[in-house]
């Protein structure tokens, strides 16, 4: 660790000395000044990203783009310039859609300058100062208040009840308390009580500080450069079609080459053979695949976000069917982010609090006998909570909402399920008297008049509540003698759930008393004490278990306290009671190799900092996993932009977690992942239909011309004819595929793995089926006709509806690759009949409009060449749903895609 992270190891005075500057009076304007031109502005550097044209010509370079660019090429070479200008409109859609969608991580770094303070209280030569929070420096006396945005990093010299929110930066879901003293070296970051971070807010109390960092030297900026480094990983789907494109490249060259090679050595003129292998290449590249791909995803993306989701970069879309490993972030994802009073502990027996979150709904039972809870110990309880209380509980529309500690809170929603109004009690009982909360004292306390007595009611931690008590409650609200070991044991039976235990007490004052801390050293008479929890999701819990079944590893990565992540963890059903937490500190003493293995085998990690996160997430991925990873700070972002994809928090992430992160939730909730998993598996399973029928097409068409210079025959198709059938099968036929439902059982079946091909057996088997086929279906025909004393133009009109009519009858048993025909909804996707019933109008028109003939070569033909183009369709369908059912019968136990 370099000296610049290790100020929470000095005390104070010795800092100040390092920095050369007086804590008392600060730096002059001056030397201020000077330091400025030294190092440079407040802020993280933003770094050069991309040129726009340089990110929109990255676009082209994918190997499917490559692809169609090549098809344009060859049309054009063609001079079929309509054709050509299709495929490039093609081209150019696929590229804008890209440049949008794609998010960049400068924005992430510019979001990040965004999260400091524009606006900050330093001392300057005694006097307190308004600056710019761009120009402090290095040894800068900056002076906090509630309220304050930390404007650069800080090492506390004074103060007095601080407390920050550090959620953000550092996972830990409650404000920090903060002190002054030096701590030990090898204290993390979410523990450094003496420091005060850029980007993080003062909830409470007033502090001094010495700027120890600014800029990229701050925990914010090192995040910063975090983010930069992270590589732009391609998805599981990029490098499938990737892979994928480049092996249909080479069958395609394979094939175009030996048809000119075997007509030139036939004998045949090298121009001719030239032009009939462009037929090929024209015919076996598949056009519409690209488009395909971008509208499956588009469509995806509109449906995620009907689901709550909001896709950022399209090929995400799919990301999350692949998903092996989700790690995400407790708390507002897996948990209400509303600390909720679950247990009370009053006059000797244990009560049971209903409802979650902010709502005051829910009712108190009697964990003994199941009764409603009514003694005079559990209602001073929830009246000591509701008196000793700075918060504030609201109603927003249809939500509630709090403003101040959510411990405190969680206590007036607690005092309204017992009957207790908070509003009503503190104009019944007023407050004359306060002692903020302390942390030497770790209590809070308030004088209240009641009944012409002063009353002070004092919460805090239980071990300095109780050791100010001499008596307690029982259940009748009688002053009986402190049990002081049953309390205990009380006390640590509420922590072993992983709850945070607060005591209450009280003290009768005479009403003119002023208070002071000596009121509340001793005397106290304990009213009871309360265990709260931020509780998990209702939804979440039974997301996970949809995910495990799926296949799918949830691991809970939090900056929350080991003891609190694991209480939460096994309410989830995360971890059992073997499990335990893997701490920030543990993951620090493990080498990359020791990480990979200990990552996979633990679900919970804590007290964890930024580059461990991104370390986690690296690890698993060194693994072979493929990482979803959630989060909501500054601190999840490097972890985001890493992950295969990266989940933020639209309701409460910060701005730059959402510009690194692939996918935002509009609801913070792990349940929209589990809807947005099942609906990326059902768009991949729609691409793979996609797949399955179009490429018969492609081969099909090239096995023709192959078979027509092998026989020395005529072409049965013409590249015209052929860029026809492609183009607009392709639109009217093959789009429908992207609008079919997520069908059953997709969620029953373990993700596919990472670097498996996007094509098994059984479908390369079925692609080959239905190419032979055509093949047999068009050329025999053509040959049939030819011989029949048809003209050319007829036959080869007779041959392209072939193509298009198996296809179309192919195109409904590819709506399941597995299910049969006849046990498929047929109405589920009506953009597959409005799709055949008008590329069947559209190939009336090619067959018999004067001017499609003279375009495309093509002549009417009779209704016994109908008959015969339909039966040949027929008999294909029979054929792939008697190969569905071998494959069914040959693996009984697979899932339905």
């Amino acid at each position: 660790m370099s000296t610049a992270l290790r100020w929470h190891a000095h005390d104070g005075a010795t800092v100040a000395r390092h920095h050369v500057v007086d804590p008392a009076q600060g730096l002059s304007d001056a030397e201020a000044a000077a330091r400025l031109a030294r190092h440079g502005p407040n802020r993280p550097t933003l770094r050069a990203g991309r040129s726009a044209l340089s990110r929109f010509a990255g676009q082209l370079m994918e190997p499917l783009v490559l692809v169609l660019i090549a098809a344009g090429l060859v049309t054009a070479a063609l001079d079929e310039w309509v054709d050509s200008g299709v495929i490039f409109g093609v081209v150019l859609v696929n590229a804008l859609v890209g440049f949008i969608q794609e998010g960049k991580a400068e924005s992430a770094l510019a979001a990040l300058a965004r999260a400091v303070a524009t606006e900050t209280t330093v001392l300057r030569s005694r006097q307190r100062l308004k600056r710019d929070a761009l120009e402090l420096v290095p040894g800068d006396v900056v002076l906090l208040a509630a309220g304050d945005k930390v404007p650069a990093d800080l090492r506390l010299v004074a103060g007095k009840d601080l407390r920050t929110q550090e959620a953000a930066l550092t996972g830990e879901s409650l404000p920090v308390d903060k002190h002054w003293n030096a701590l030990p070296e090898d204290t993390p970051l979410a523990e450094r009580r003496n420091m005060a971070y850029a980007g993080t807010v003062v909830v409470a109390g007033q502090g001094r500080g010495v700027v120890v960092a600014t800029g990229d030297s701050t925990e914010t900026g090192r995040i910063a450069d975090l983010i930069a480094q992270a590589p732009d990983l391609s998805t599981p789907l990029t490098r499938q079609m990737a892979r994928f494109s480049r092996q249909l490249l080479l069958i395609i060259l394979a094939l175009a080459l030996l048809t000119f090679v075997v007509g030139v050595l036939r004998g045949e003129a090298a121009v001719d053979m030239f032009m009939a292998a462009v037929a090929l290449a024209v015919g076996a590249i598949p056009e519409g695949l690209p488009a395909a791909v971008t509208v499956t995803l588009a469509i995806g993306v509109a449906r995620m976000a009907r689901r709550r989701a909001i896709v950022r970069k399209l090929p995400a879309v799919e990301t999350l069917g692949s998903t092996t490993v989700i790690c995400s972030d407790k708390t507002g994802t897996l948990t209400e982010n509303a600390m909720t009073v679950l247990q009370l502990w009053a006059g000797g027996e244990r009560f049971s609090v209903s409802g979650h979150g902010y709502a005051p709904e829910g009712h108190i039972e009697n964990m003994q006998d199941g009764g409603a809870a009514h003694p005079a110990a559990l209602r001073e309880v929830l009246l000591a909570g509701a008196l000793c209380n700075d918060a504030g509980l609201h109603r927003e529309e249809r939500h509630w909402s709090i403003t101040g500690d959510p411990t405190e809170a969680a206590l007036l929603v607690a005092a309204r399920k017992g009957g207790l109004d908070e509003a009503t009690l503190q104009a019944l009982f007023p407050r004359h008297d306060e002692l903020p909360f302390d942390s030497e004292r770790q209590s809070m306390a308030t004088l209240h008049m009641i009944e012409g007595l002063g009353m002070v009611y004092v919460k805090g931690a239980p071990e300095k509540v109780l050791a100010a008590c001499d008596a307690m409650l029982d259940a009748s609200g009688h002053r009986v003698p402190l049990q002081h070991a049953a309390v205990e044991e009380e006390a640590r039976a509420l922590a072993r759930q992983g709850l945070r235990v607060l005591a209450l007490a009280r003290r009768e004052l005479p009403a003119d008393t002023v208070l002071t801390a000596r009121h509340i050293e001793s005397g106290l008479c304990l009213v009871g004490l309360a265990g709260m929890l931020d509780p998990p999701r209702a939804r979440a819990v039974a997301a996970v278990k949809t995910c495990q079944r799926a296949g799918i590893r949830v691991k809970m990565i939090t900056g929350d306290h080991a003891e609190t992540a694991l209480a939460i963890a096994r309410r989830l059903g995360i971890a059992d009671e073997t499990s335990r937490a893997l701490s920030g500190r543990d993951l620090a003493a493990l080498d990359d190799d020791a990480l990979v293995a200990t990552a996979a085998a633990t679900d919970v990690f804590a007290r964890v900092e930024p580059e461990q996160k991104l370390r986690l997430v690296r690890a698993l991925q060194a693994g072979g996993a493929v990482v979803a990873m959630t989060g909501d700070g500054v601190n999840d972002a490097p972890a985001l932009k890493q992950a295969d994809i990266g989940i933020a928090m639209g309701l409460g992430g910060t701005d730059v977690a959402k510009e690194a992160a692939a996918m935002v939730l509009t609801d913070d909730n792990f349940a929209t992942i589990e809807a947005a998993i099942e609906e990326g598996r059902g768009i991949y399973d729609n691409l793979v239909k996609f797949v399955t029928w179009t490429l018969p097409t492609n081969f099909g068409e090239g096995l023709v011309i192959l078979a027509a210079i092998l026989l020395g025959m005529t072409l049965p198709i013409t590249p015209l004819q052929i860029l026809w059938i492609n183009m607009t099968t392709a639109v009217l036929l093959g789009m429908p595929l992207a609008f079919e439902p997520v069908e059953r059982g997709v969620m029953a079946r373990a993700p596919r793995q990472p670097g498996g091909a996007m094509l098994d057996g059984s479908l390369l088997w079925r692609i080959l089926l239905v190419s032979t086929l055509l093949l047999a279906g068009a050329f025999g025909l053509f040959l049939l006709y030819l011989e029949r004393g048809a003209p050319l133009a007829e036959a080869r009109t007779v041959a392209c509806n072939v193509f298009v009519m198996v296809e179309t009858a192919y195109l409904f048993s590819c709506r399941s690759l597995t299910r049969p025909l006849w046990r498929m909804a047929p109405f589920d996707n009506g953009w597959v009949w409005g799709g055949a019933g008008s590329m069947l109008l559209l190939q009336l028109g090619f067959t018999y409009l004067p001017v499609m003939n003279r375009t495309f070569q093509t002549a009417p033909i009779g209704l016994t060449a109908w008959v015969e183009i339909l039966t040949v369709a027929t008999l294909a369908t029979v054929v792939v749903e008697i190969s569905k059912y071998r494959q069914r019968r040959a693996a009984p136990a697979k899932s339905a895609l």
